[in-house]
């Protein structure tokens, strides 16, 4: 079984942009890249041979979810997660720490760690850092997180500090707890510190020197300007290990994608493409149209011109207009598929970029074309959305 390692391939000179391979006992990843996620041992409406032939290399599945509807225990009885859905690549699964916090009242927090009622059935369910680390086990992901506290934006220095200093004892439990399962599995840590630019490189700094294999950044995209976060992630980067991959959980829009590899980050995971495009929301490379809309009714060409993805090769924009608005279930396949092949696609040409040293054109042409929301944005959401992109470029 091939264990896990990390090698960087190609550096960008003026940014911290890299290209790289991660390698796992289900095969090889290419950063950087963009990892689909499926929530409940699925990525919705979408097969895996669909996902394999839009570019996937890995996918994100919900420790949260999954422990409570099937159960851990069940998964394992049937070998894993990779038998289970049928995925034979790699896998990556989160602690389900961001679901809990999400829960609001229904979850008290302690030291020991965290209890909360099932949004499925009200029963108490409680997650400790050891108690993750078996779940996890018995998911069999390739990689794992450990359990962690995301503190809410906005929040006080104060809490922010409490949610990191508890953060970091989590983990270094977590570690310990990790010896007694999977040896093939390999722990990332968790870097917080909310919105304070000290606290973040005070944890990139503690969480680092730990024995981690990699680093994933959490706590962002919580409601907080994109400005910020990509401020955040100054802050972060030139602290973190070079020698291990960077994921930054929960992020995933195409702006993010391109912006962040700027800022060092290797993995990216999050729910965003399908969602939207179960909505009606379609990437392009000018920005997000929505499909639904009147202009799209007769249109008989593909919906992207050039996109070699499953539905634009064999659909018109004007079929997907007509399944969306007679609430057709194919058109969320055929939606999410072109979103995921867009996603997937603009990680690999950035990958390319970097190793052919064109990354900082590449972006600054996407960026300059595309505008991150629906085609009803208003001009002065564009205006507002140009000048942090320019801020954060320079």
């Amino acid at each position: 079984m091939t264990p896990f390692s990390f090698s960087i391939e190609a550096e960008c000179p003026t940014t911290w942009a890299r290209a790289g391979t991660i390698q796992t006992p289900h095969g090889p990843i290419q950063t950087p890249i963009f990892m689909p996620v499926g929530t409940q041992a699925t990525v919705k409406s979408v097969a895996p041979e669909e996902l394999r032939a839009a570019g996937a290399q890995i996918i994100l599945a919900n420790t949260y979810h999954l422990m409570l509807r099937p159960g851990s225990a069940l998964i394992d009885a049937f070998g894993g997660l990779h038998t289970f859905m049928h995925w034979d690549g790699p896998i990556l699964t989160d602690s389900g720490g961001f679901q809990v916090w999400s829960l609001g009242h229904l979850r008290k927090l302690s030291e020991d760690g965290v209890s909360f009622k099932s949004h499925l059935d009200g029963s108490t369910q409680v997650l400790t850092p050891e108690r993750v680390m078996q779940i996890e086990a018995e998911l069999g992901a390739d990689i794992i997180l450990p359990l962690d506290i995301c503190a809410p934006y906005p929040c006080t220095p104060a809490e922010a500090r409490a949610a990191l200093e508890r953060t970091h004892r989590w983990e270094e439990r977590a570690l310990v707890a990790k010896e007694r399962y999977r040896p093939e599995q390999t722990l990332f840590g968790i870097v917080q510190g909310a919105f304070e630019p000290e606290l973040r490189r005070e944890s990139a700094r503690a969480i680092g020197h730990l024995p981690f294999a990699g680093l994933s950044i959490g706590g962002l995209s919580v409601g907080e300007p994109k400005a910020m976060m990509w401020e955040m992630l100054r802050h972060v980067t030139p602290e973190l290990p070079r020698d291990k991959p960077r994921h930054l959980l929960g992020v995933g829009s195409p702006e993010d994608l391109v912006m962040g590899v700027g800022l060092g980050m290797d993995m990216f995971d999050c729910v965003l493409p399908t969602r939207v495009a179960r909505h009606g929301g379609l990437f392009t490379r000018n920005g997000r149209v929505n499909i639904k809309g009147a202009r799209f009714r007769t249109v008989q060409e593909p919906l992207a011109e050039g996109c070699a993805c499953y539905t634009c090769r064999n659909y018109s924009a004007g079929y997907l207009h007509h399944l969306i608005r007679a609430e057709e279930q194919l058109y969320y396949r055929l939606g999410s598929i072109h979103n995921l092949h867009f996603m997937l696609q603009l990680a690999a040409q950035l990958r390319a970029a970097i190793i052919d040293g064109s990354y900082p054109a590449l972006r600054d042409e996407f960026l300059a074309c595309y505008v991150p929301a629906s085609e009803r944005v208003r001009e002065e959401q564009r205006e507002k959305w140009k000048q942090a992109r320019s801020a954060l470029t320079q």
